[in-house]
C-alpha cells in the first residue's frame, strides 16, 4: 500500500488495516460490489449502504444537482466512504447531464495536440469532482486497428501507439490536477482488434460477442502493453478489465490450457495475475466492465461468474443484477472456497487503499461532497465551453476533397441546400428508444444543421424519402400502393433543378450495436443514397463514426466532425463558408 500507485503513509495504512479488521463478513463481501444505482430516492440509497455495504457506485444520468444530492446522501450514510465513478470519457456530461461535452476522444486525437487531451481530463473531472465523484472510467486506452469495430470508433485517440500513449497519459495528468481524483483506464487487455461488440450478440454469425485481441505476445507488448505500461509507470490507480480474450498471453501463462477454457480478462487469472499484475507490475485496483454484457454472461452461470471474477484477480464487480441474488452468490463463492481468504483480503486492501489514496478517510462524512457553490461555479462553466469550441474548430477533418472548387459554400453560389439524414444500419430498437426517452424532444442533428444554415441565409431543407411520404399518407388513412414507389423515378432534370447542393449528414453513434455502418433506404431515384455526385455538388459529413467513406466511396468531398454538438456545427459551417481546411 505504500508503493505506487497508492503511496500511503503509516497512518493511512493503519486506517486500512483497522477498517478491514472491524468489518463483518457481509461488509467485506459488500465492498466488492459497484452498484448501478436504479433510484435516487433517499430510502433506496440508504438501503444500498446499510444492507449491502457497497464499495462503490456508478449511477444513471441526471443533472449535477441531482447527482450531487445523491452522492451526499450516500457518503453521509455509508460506514466506509464510497468510490463514486463516472464515464467522463468525453467531458463533464459523462458525470451529469448539464456538464460540458468537451469532445470525443477520436476528435481530440484528430487535433494531434495532447494539450487538448490534458484539458479534457482536467475539465471533465473538475466538473465530476464538483458533484462528489472521485473516479473516472477513463481514459479509454484502446487502439483502433480495425475500423469495423463498432465499440471504439469514437472512443480512441487513434491507431498510432505513440499518440495513444501520449494522449491517455495527458488525460490522466489532467484528471490528477483535481485533488483526490483517480482514473480507471479501460478496456484491458485492449479493444479495437476485432469487429465484435462484447455488449451484445453478433447477428451476423449467431455467436456471442466474445471480443478477441488476437495479437501475438510480441505485438501486444509493442501496442497495448506499451500504452498500459506507460500509464502504470505514471501512477494509474485502477484498470477496468474488459470482456476481451487475449489467447496468446493466456497460453503463455498457461501453456496447457484448452481453447474452450480460454476466458475474457474478467475471468482470466492468466491475464489479471500473470500479465497485468506480474509482467506489467500493476499494483492498483482492478474492476470488471459491466456484468450484463454478453461477453461475460455467455461464459458461465451468473451465480458462478460472480465469485470467479474475484478469484481471477479482479477486486470489484460491476454491477448487481438482482441485489439479494448476486450478494448471495458472491457470499457463497467465498464460503465454498472459490474466493479464498487470501484473495478476499488482497481485494479489500486494494479497494480501501484506493479510498485512502483519495483522502476520503480524512474527511468528515458531510465534507466529502463539495458545497453546492462549487458545483454552481464549475459545472457547465464558460471556460469549459470555450475549450469545447476550440477543440471543435481544431478537430474537424477534411478527409477527401476531390472537387476542389466546391467550397466556399455561400448563399450566392448554393442558395438551396438539401440535407439528407442517414442513421446507423443497426439503430433499431435501441436507437428508437434512446431517441424517444432520452432525446427530451430535442431537435435532430439534421434539424439543427438546417436551422443554422437558414440563419446564414441559405434555403435549407431536409429530404423526405418517398417511402416516408407514403408512410405518412398511409397513417393519415389514405390508400397507398407501394409498387408505385418502385415503378416511379424522379427525372434527373427535375431532381437537379430542386436544389443547388446536397449535404449527406451521416450520424452513427458508437457502441451498443453489432455494426457501425450507415443504413440506406431503398432509393429508386430518390435522395437516400448519394448516387448523384456527378449531377450536383455533394458534401458528405460524418458527424458520428468517422468511417463513412468506406460505405460512400463515391463522395468527392468528405468531412468528419466526430459529433453533432452545436459548437461543432458552428465551426463546420464557418469552415464550409470560408473554404478553410485549417
Amino acid at each position: 500500500m505504500k508503493a505506487k500507485p497508492f503511496y500511503l503513509s503509516d497512518e493511512d495504512c493503519k486506517w486500512v488495516e483497522e477498517t478491514i479488521a472491524g468489518m463483518t463478513t457481509e461488509e467485506k463481501i459488500g465492498q466488492l460490489f459497484f452498484n448501478m444505482g436504479s433510484s435516487r430516492d433517499e430510502e433506496y440509497l440508504k438501503m444500498t449502504v446499510d444492507k449491502y455495504h457497497i464499495g462503490g457506485i456508478r449511477y444513471n444520468p441526471a443533472t449535477g444537482a441531482e447527482v450531487r444530492e445523491q452522492n451526499r446522501i450516500l457518503q453521509e450514510n455509508s460506514k466506509i466512504p464510497l468510490i463514486i465513478a463516472c464515464n467522463t470519457e468525453n467531458g463533464g456530461n459523462g458525470a451529469c447531464t448539464d456538464g460540458t461535452m468537451i469532445g470525443q476522444q477520436t476528435k481530440i486525437g484528430a487535433t494531434r495536440d495532447a494539450r487538448y487531451a490534458y484539458e479534457l481530463g482536467r475539465m471533465s473531472n473538475k466538473e465530476a469532482a464538483a458533484i462528489g465523484c472521485n473516479l473516472s472510467f477513463a481514459p479509454v486506452s484502446d487502439i483502433l486497428y480495425n475500423w469495423e469495430n463498432p465499440v471504439i470508433g469514437l472512443r480512441t485517440y487513434g491507431n498510432d501507439v505513440d499518440r495513444v500513449c501520449e494522449m491517455t497519459k495527458a488525460y490522466m495528468d489532467g484528471a490528477h490536477t483535481n485533488e483526490g481524483f483517480c482514473c480507471a483506464a479501460k478496456h484491458f487487455p485492449g479493444d479495437g482488434v476485432d469487429e465484435r461488440d462484447q455488449h451484445i450478440v453478433d447477428f451476423r454469425d449467431q455467436h456471442v460477442a466474445d471480443s478477441v485481441n488476437d495479437m501475438s505476445c510480441e505485438e501486444w507488448d509493442a501496442s497495448y502493453g506499451k500504452v498500459y505500461q506507460n500509464l502504470i509507470d505514471n501512477g494509474l490507480e485502477a484498470i477496468m478489465a474488459g470482456h476481451i480474450m487475449q489467447p496468446a498471453y493466456t497460453r503463455h501463462f498457461n501453456p496447457g490450457i484448452k481453447d474452450e477454457d480460454i476466458m475474457p480478462a474478467t475471468l482470466s487469472p492468466e491475464l489479471i495475475e500473470g500479465l497485468l499484475r506480474g509482467k506489467l507490475g500493476f499494483n492498483g485496483m482492478v474492476l470488471t466492465d459491466a456484468s450484463h454484457m454478453v461477453g461475460l454472461t455467455c461464459c458461465m452461470k451468473r451465480s458462478e461468474m460472480l465469485p470467479h471474477t474475484i478469484a481471477a484477480g479482479v477486486d470489484m464487480f460491476l454491477f448487481f443484477n438482482e441485489m439479494d441474488e448476486d450478494f448471495a452468490s458472491m457470499m457463497a463463492g467465498y464460503e465454498n472456497g472459490i474466493i479464498t481468504e487470501e484473495r478476499l483480503n488482497d481485494a479489500l486492501h486494494r479497494i480501501l487503499a484506493l479510498k485512502a489514496h483519495m483522502g476520503l478517510h480524512k474527511k468528515a462524512k458531510n465534507e466529502i461532497v463539495p458545497p453546492v457553490e462549487v458545483m454552481e461555479q464549475v459545472v457547465g462553466c464558460e471556460e469549459h465551453k470555450a475549450m469545447a469550441r476550440e477543440i471543435s474548430e481544431k478537430g474537424i477533418t477534411l478527409v477527401k476533397y476531390k472537387d476542389e472548387d466546391v467550397l466556399p459554400m455561400i448563399p450566392s453560389r448554393y442558395k438551396r441546400i438539401m440535407i439528407v439524414s442517414v442513421s446507423g444500419l443497426s439503430a433499431g430498437v435501441m436507437g428508437t428508444m434512446m431517441a424517444k426517452y432520452m432525446g427530451g424532444g430535442k431537435k435532430s442533428p439534421a434539424e439543427r444543421l438546417r436551422d443554422k444554415l437558414i440563419e446564414k441565409g441559405f434555403d435549407a431543407f431536409i429530404y423526405e424519402s418517398p417511402l416516408d411520404a407514403l408512410a405518412k399518407r398511409a397513417a393519415a388513412g389514405e390508400k397507398v400502393d407501394i409498387n408505385m414507389y418502385f415503378a416511379g423515378k424522379t427525372p434527373i432534370k427535375e431532381f437537379v433543378e430542386n436544389q443547388d447542393l446536397i449535404i449527406t449528414l451521416v450520424d452513427i453513434a458508437g457502441g451498443f450495436q453489432p455494426v457501425a455502418r450507415p443504413g440506406f433506404g431503398m432509393s429508386k431515384g430518390g435522395g437516400e443514397i448519394p448516387w448523384y455526385v456527378h449531377e450536383l455538388p455533394v458534401i458528405v459529413i460524418g458527424c458520428g463514426q468517422p468511417f463513412v467513406l468506406a460505405d460512400i466511396p463515391q463522395a468527392r468531398t468528405y468531412i468528419n466532425t466526430y459529433d453533432s454538438a452545436d459548437q461543432t456545427f458552428d465551426a463546420l459551417i464557418e469552415k464550409l463558408m470560408s473554404g478553410s481546411d485549417a
